[in-house]
C-alpha cells in the first residue's frame, strides 16, 4: 500500500497545538525607514543559537516584518527558522521547533506574509525537521502535503526529511516502501543518508536483521548509492542491543572487506556494547586493533571500558585504563569517576578512591552527590567513621546539600556496627535539614534493633515511621519477625505476620523461617527452633525437608536423640522423604554419643530407601568406628566405600590414617601412608602432623626428622600443632637443644604456642632437672594469656618443697615463682 501523506491537520490547528504565543499584541507603529530585516532576522538568529531569544521577541520580530512591504531574504528567513530548530531547550525558549511552526503559521496566515516572506523548499525540509523534534511526526507529513500544493520542486534533502517523519511515526514499513519504490514519484534519488534513517528505524524496531539485509540488499545492487561508515555503524549497534554480538562482529569484519573504514563511532559502539555484556577481552582486543588501524580512542572510549572493569569488580584493570585516560589529556564524565570510585571502594580500596576523589576536584571538575555518595559508603564499609563524618561536613561547604541516600549511609554504617546512639543522631540530623526519612532508612534502624534484643525501641521505630506516612515493606516485617524469633517474643510475631497479610505484603516463606531455626539450633536452643517450627505450621506455612533436617540438627547437638528420632518420624509422616542430609545428620548424634549400633542401623535404613551415602556420611562412621576402638569394622567400612565407588578425599585419609593410629595400628598406618604417597596423593598438614607422631611412637626418629623437613618441599607450612609434636618428641628423646631450636623456629614463624604446650615443656624439664631451662620457658608465661596449669604447679610444689628435692635450687626460678617457708608462689 503506497503511503499516506495526510494533510488533513489543518495548519491553523498546527498553530493552535505547538504554540500558546500565537496571539501578539500588534503595535500600531512601522517599523522606521532605518529598520533592516537581515540585520534583524541576523541578530535574531544569533540570539536563537544562544538560547536568549524569547518567543515574545520573536513574535515582535515577525511584527515588524509584515507590516514593511520589502520581500525579506529567503536565505535569512530559513537561516533563522533553522537555528529556532535547533536551538536547546532553555529558560528564554523551552521548544524551538514549536516556536518555528507557530512563526511560520503566521507568514501562511497573514495578508501580506508570502510576499514578504516566501517559503522555499528549505523552509518546509526545516518545518518538517521540527515536527520530528517537537515529537510530532504527523505533523511534519502535514507540511509534506502543503509543499506538493506549491509545486516547488523537491530534493533529496526532502526525501529524506520525508522518510524521518514516517519513521518517527512508527511507519517504518512505508517509509521503507517509499526508499525502495516510490522516491522517483516525488523527484527524489535516495542517498546513503537515506537510507540511514530508515535502517535506524529498524534497528529501533530490534529490526537489525531486516536491516542487514536492506544493506547488502544496497551493496549488491551497486549503483550510484554507496553505503557509508555511518549505515554500518547504525546496524552493528543495532546487533549489540538486541545482544546478537557474533553478528554484529562478523558484519564489522565484513565492512573491513568492503573498503569501509570504521570510525571512531564504530569503534566506541562495539567496544560499549562489549563492555556491557561483560566481554571485556573482546573490548580490549578492539581497542587495541582500533589504536593500530589510526583511530584515536576518545573520551567515550575510556569511559566505556574503566565503567565496565568497574561493574565487574576488577580495579586494577580499571586503574591502568583510568591512568592511561588521563595520561593522554582525556577527561573522563561523571559516571566513570562515579563508578570507578564505587569500584575502589567496593573492594576495600578507599583510600585509592580517596586520591581519586582529590585528583577529580584538583582538576576543577565538581563532585556531585553520587560522587560523595560513594567515597561515603567506602568509609562506612571500613568502619572510618572520622573520615566518613569529615567528608558528610564538608560538602556544606562545597554548596552540596546532603539527600537521604546519604543519610541512609551514616545511619547504616552506625547500626551495623552497634552503635546506635550516633545513628539516632543522624536521624535528628536529618530532620533537622527538612530531609523526610524513607522506607530503607527505617528498616536500617529496625533490622539493627531487632539484632541487638532491643525489641521495645524497634516497635517504637516501627509505630513512628507508619505515623508519619512511611508504609513498611516486606523488610521491615521480616526483620521485627525475625527479632520477635530470636528473642522469644512469638505471640508478636504471629501478630506481625497476619498484619502483613492483611496489607497485602507476602508473608515470610519457609525460607525464611528455615534459616531462624537453623541459626537457633546451632546456638543450642533446639527448644525455641521447635516453638517457631510450631508457629510455622500455625500460619498455615508447609516444613520443607530442609526445616525438618535443620530441627533434628538441633536435637541431635543437645544429644537429645529420641526427639530428633521423633522429628524424623514426623517428618516422613507428611510426606516428607529423608535425603541424605537428613540421613546423615542423625548418624553423626548417634556415634557422637557412642551409639554405634543406632548409628549403623539407620546407615543400613538408607541403603534400603535407596539413598546414596555421601563421602561426608562414610567419613563421620569411620570416624565414630575409630572412636569407638571398632578397628576391625571401621576398616571393613574403608574397604566397603572404595569399593561402592564413594570418592575418598583426603578428609578419609586423614580420619583413616589418625584411626589406625589411635587403635595401635600404627606400621599399618605408616605402610598406607606411604603408599598413598607413591599414588601422589597430596596430604594436608593434618595427615602430616599425625604421621610424624606415629613414626616417633615406633622409633622411626629419622624418618619423623626427614617428614618434617620435607613439610616445605611439598607446599605446605608447619601449624602450633606441627611444632608442638616436634618438640614434645624431642624432649622425650632427651634432645633439649633441638626442642630450644625448634621452639624459637615456632616464634619466629608466627605461631603462637599453647598453653598446654608451654606446661608440658617445663614439667619434661623440671621432671629431668633441667631447672634453668624450665624457668627460661616459665618466664615466656609473663605477658601472654598462658598460666600454669594445676599438674605444673604440683609438681613445682613438691619438687621445691621443705623436702623438695630441688628445694636448694629454688633461687633459679623466675622470682615470681619462688616461695618459703611453705607459701606458695603466685601462679
Amino acid at each position: 500500500m503506497p503511503p499516506r501523506y495526510s494533510t488533513t491537520t489543518p495548519v491553523s490547528r498546527i498553530r493552535r497545538r505547538l504554540s500558546s504565543t500565537t496571539t501578539t499584541t500588534t503595535s500600531p507603529a512601522r517599523p522606521s525607514r532605518s529598520w533592516s530585516p537581515h540585520a534583524a532576522f541576523a541578530a535574531a538568529t544569533e540570539r536563537a543559537r544562544a538560547g536568549t531569544l524569547s518567543p515574545e521577541d520573536a513574535h515582535h520580530l515577525f511584527d515588524d516584518l509584515l507590516r514593511q512591504a520589502a520581500p525579506v531574504s529567503e536565505r535569512s528567513l530559513n537561516g533563522f527558522l533553522a537555528a529556532l530548530a535547533r536551538a536547546l531547550d532553555s529558560a528564554a525558549c523551552r521548544d524551538g521547533p514549536a516556536l518555528a511552526i507557530a512563526l511560520f503559521n503566521r507568514v501562511r496566515r497573514e495578508e501580506a506574509g508570502l510576499q514578504v516572506a516566501r517559503p522555499t523548499i528549505f523552509t518546509y525540509g526545516v518545518l518538517m525537521n521540527c515536527c520530528c523534534r517537537a515529537l510530532r511526526p504527523d505533523l511534519g507529513l502535514a507540511f509534506f502535503g502543503l509543499l506538493l500544493r506549491t509545486g516547488l520542486k523537491k530534493n533529496v534533502i526532502i526525501g529524506s526529511t520525508l522518510l524521518k517523519c514516517l519513521c518517527y511515526a512508527k511507519r517504518t514499513d512505508e517509509a521503507l516502501n517509499l526508499l525502495l519504490h516510490r522516491m522517483s514519484e516525488i523527484g527524489c534519488v535516495p542517498d546513503a543518508f537515506s537510507y540511514s534513517i530508515v535502517l535506524k528505524s529498524l534497528c529501533d524496531d530490534r529490526r537489525s536483521q531486516q536491516a542487514l539485509d536492506l544493506l547488502q540488499k544496497v551493496r549488491k545492487e551497486g549503483g550510484a548509492c554507496s553505503l557509508n561508515v555511518v549505515a554500518y555503524t547504525t546496524v552493528i549497534h543495532g546487533f549489540f542491543k538486541e545482544g546478537e554480538i557474533g553478528k554484529a562482529c562478523d558484519l564489522f569484519h565484513e565492512m573491513a572487506q568492503q573498503g569501509v573504514v570504521p570510525n571512531v563511532f564504530t569503534y566506541n559502539s562495539i567496544i560499549d556494547a562489549l563492555c556491557k555484556a561483560r566481554a571485556m577481552d573482546k573490548a580490549e582486543l578492539f581497542l587495541r586493533q582500533m589504536v593500530d588501524d589510526g583511530v584515536q580512542p576518545n573520551e567515550v572510549t575510556y569511559n566505556s571500558i574503566i565503567h565496565g572493569y568497574s561493574s565487574l569488580g576488577k580495579w586494577e584493570e580499571a586503574s591502568r585504563l583510568f591512568r592511561k585516560m588521563t595520561s593522554q589529556g582525556l577527561i573522563p564524565n561523571f559516571v566513570t569517576w562515579n563508578s570507578f570510585m564505587a569500584s575502589l571502594c567496593k573492594h576495600g580500596r578507599t583510600k585509592e578512591a580517596a586520591g581519586v576523589f582529590d585528583s577529580m576536584t584538583a582538576k576543577g571538575h565538581k563532585p556531585d552527590i553520587v560522587t560523595y555518595g560513594a567515597l561515603l559508603h567506602g568509609y562506612a564499609s571500613e568502619g572510618c567513621f572520622a573520615d566518613m563524618i569529615n567528608l558528610f561536613n564538608s560538602m556544606a561547604d562545597k554548596g552540596i546539600v546532603a539527600n537521604c541516600h546519604v543519610f541512609n549511609i551514616l545511619i547504616d554504617a552506625y547500626a551495623k556496627h552497634g552503635m546506635m546512639d550516633e545513628a539516632m543522631l543522624i536521624l535528628t540530623q536529618m530532620w533537622e535539614q527538612g530531609v523526610r526519612p524513607d522506607v530503607i532508612t527505617y528498616s536500617t534502624l529496625i533490622a539493627a534493633l531487632c539484632r541487638m534484643g532491643r525489641l521495645a525501641d524497634a516497635m517504637d521505630k516501627f509505630s513512628q515511621m507508619i505515623s508519619i506516612g512511611v508504609e513498611p515493606n516486606a523488610v521491615v516485617y521480616r526483620s521485627l519477625i525475625k527479632g520477635c524469633c530470636t528473642h522469644g517474643n512469638l505471640g508478636k510475631a504471629k501478630e506481625l505476620v497476619y498484619e502483613m497479610m492483611n496489607k497485602g505484603i507476602p508473608r515470610p516463606n519457609i525460607v525464611f523461617f528455615s534459616s531462624i531455626i537453623d541459626s537457633l539450633c546451632k546456638e543450642g536452643r533446639v527448644l525455641d527452633s521447635h516453638d517457631i517450627f510450631n508457629l510455622v505450621i500455625e500460619i498455615g506455612e508447609t516444613p520443607d525437608i530442609i526445616t525438618f533436617t535443620s530441627l533434628i540438627d538441633g536435637y541431635c547437638l543437645v544429644g537429645k536423640m529420641e526427639k530428633a528420632s521423633r522429628v524424623l518420624d514426623s517428618m516422613v509422616s507428611v510426606g516428607i522423604q529423608p535425603d541424605v542430609i537428613t540421613y546423615t545428620t542423625l548418624i553423626d548424634g548417634y556415634l557422637k554419643r557412642g551409639r554405634i549400633v543406632d548409628g549403623l542401623s539407620l546407615f543400613r535404613e538408607m541403603s534400603h530407601k535407596k539413598v546414596k551415602p555421601t563421602t561426608i556420611t562414610y567419613n563421620i562412621i569411620l570416624d565414630g568406628l575409630f572412636r569407638s576402638r571398632e578397628t576391625v569394622a571401621a576398616k571393613k567400612k574403608f574397604k566397603e566405600m572404595i569399593e561402592s565407588g564413594t570418592t575418598v578425599n583426603i578428609c578419609t585419609y586423614s580420619t583413616v590414617l589418625r584411626g589406625l593410629c589411635r587403635n595401635n595400628c600404627t606400621d599399618e598406618a605408616i605402610v598406607m601412608f606411604q603408599k598413598l604417597g607413591s599414588m601422589n596423593v597430596k596430604f594436608d598438614i593434618a595427615i602430616l602432623n599425625t604421621m610424624i607422631n606415629a613414626m616417633y611412637k615406633v622409633r622411626k626418629i629419622e624418618e619423623a626428622k626427614d617428614l618434617f623437613a620435607g613439610i616445605s618441599a611439598s607446599g605446605l607450612v608447619p601449624n602450633a600443632s606441627t611444632y608442638g609434636t616436634m618438640i614434645q618428641n624431642l624432649l622425650k628423646e632427651g634432645s633439649m637443644e633441638e626442642a630450644d631450636s625448634m621452639f624459637s623456629s615456632m616464634e619466629k614463624s608466627g605461631c603462637a604456642p599453647s598453653s598446654r604446650l608451654v606446661n608440658d615443656i617445663i614439667r619434661t624439664l623440671l621432671e629431668k632437672g633441667e631447672i634453668v631451662k624450665a624457668g627460661n620457658y616459665m618466664s615466656k608465661l609473663d605477658g601472654k594469656s598462658i598460666s600454669l596449669e594445676a599438674a605444673t604447679t604440683s609438681l613445682l610444689l613438691s619438687l621445691f618443697s621443705g623436702k623438695g628435692k630441688y628445694r636448694e635450687q629454688i633461687n633459679l626460678l623466675p622470682a615470681k615463682y619462688q616461695f618459703f617457708d611453705g607459701v606458695s608462689f603466685v601462679a
